[in-house]
């Protein structure tokens, strides 16, 4: 770990030499490129100064026991050496934290998939809830979101959602959403009062860069229609409406948010760049490495990943075992509690796999 550390404050140094150096600062481009490499490494390095400097302390502190002999001076000696042991145990587990495997789709937008599961109706109004859960966390984040595509139901659920949330560390924060959200509640079309159980699937995709997913205009089927509202109405007397299919993976993507064919298929082609890139990223994990799974994953859209019960006014994420008694804060945006706590989980599993 010493060697690695060693290797990133060199290469932090050099940074900053190159970053100074006029001919880098006539190159723009190449300034960017160091600057954001520094960026990316100046915690570590920083942090890793502060090591040396807390280490140094402790064997000057246990070089000068050796050969003090005053009461009052030892003890002053012992506790600075004792103190500065116990911080560089801390900053030594921080840095291990730092020095895990970072993910590189950790600071990309998202495309967020919502659907309607099992509960019909009941199923359809809980993914209308979810998805303004995920826009008013946007909005405390002030975060971008853009909503794509939509199959509203005549209640005022939706059958199916798409949009897109751009901002900082997106992914970083949303990946661990996706699965299965299940729901305990009495629908208001209840009579009895019995709860009902009903699922939403929630799928949040990193948005692929063009030079990351290349696609074949020979291997696009696109169809155009009429957008149609709740209840089959027809609302726009154009085929503004766009069906993408790309045929080799049999990935159908629809857009019919906006009133221009254009846009809409530029939207379209984004949602299906997303889901191919999570596409073959996901089939190359599963077949190359199943053994870094993760605890909390962005894995398996079949897996029940969270309870909402609204008798008990709790949610509970079934992965690490952790509930909050905060229900409705908790869909009006309040996720951080939650998603740091997955965080957390998923450091600590890959803490363990690193020690393993």
């Amino acid at each position: 770990m010493i060697e690695k550390l060693e290797s990133i404050l060199n290469r932090f140094n050099k940074l900053d030499e190159l970053m100074a150096n006029p001919e880098t600062l006539s190159d723009m481009e190449k300034w960017k490129a160091y600057a954001k490499e520094r960026a990316d490494i100046e915690e570590t390095a920083t942090l890793y100064q502060k090591y040396k400097k807390v280490e140094e302390d402790m064997k000057s502190a246990e070089e000068l026991l050796a050969t003090e002999t005053d009461k009052e001076m030892r003890e002053m000696l012992e506790e600075e050496y004792y103190s500065s042991k116990d911080r560089l145990s801390e900053i030594e587990s921080e840095l291990k934290v730092l020095l895990l495997p970072k993910d590189p789709d950790d600071d990309k937008n998202v495309i967020v998939e919502i659907r309607a599961g099992a509960g019909g109706e009941e199923a359809a109004l809980f993914g209308y809830e979810l998805y303004r859960m995920y826009v008013k966390y946007a909005e405390q984040k002030r975060w971008k979101t853009e909503e794509i595509d939509s199959n509203m139901t005549e209640l005022g659920g939706v059958k199916e959602v798409v949009f897109s949330i751009s901002g900082k560390g997106v992914y970083s924060r949303l990946k661990y959403e996706s699965g299965v959200h299940r729901v305990q509640r009495v629908p208001d079309t209840e009579s009895q009062g019995r709860i009902h159980t009903s699922t939403v699937t929630v799928a949040v995709l990193p948005e692929a860069q063009d030079v990351e997913v290349e696609i074949d205009e020979k291997d696009l089927k696109i169809d155009t229609y009429r957008s149609s509202g709740a209840g089959g109405q027809h609302v726009n007397k154009t085929e503004s409406c766009i069906r993408m299919t790309h045929l080799p993976t049999g990935i159908v993507v629809t857009c019919q948010d906006e009133r221009s064919q254009i846009k809409n298929r530029e939207k379209a082609m984004k949602v299906m760049k997303s889901r191919l890139y999570d596409y073959y990223n996901t089939k190359y994990q599963n077949e190359y490495a199943a053994n870094r799974k993760s605890l909390v994953g962005t894995g398996d859209r079949s897996e029940r990943i969270r309870t909402y019960n609204f008798p008990q006014g709790r949610v509970t994420d079934h992965r690490i075992g952790y509930t909050i008694y905060t229900l409705q804060q908790f869909l009006m945006g309040d996720l951080d509690e939650m998603i740091e706590a997955l965080q957390i989980a998923d450091r600590e599993a890959k803490l363990a796999r690193e020690d393993n």
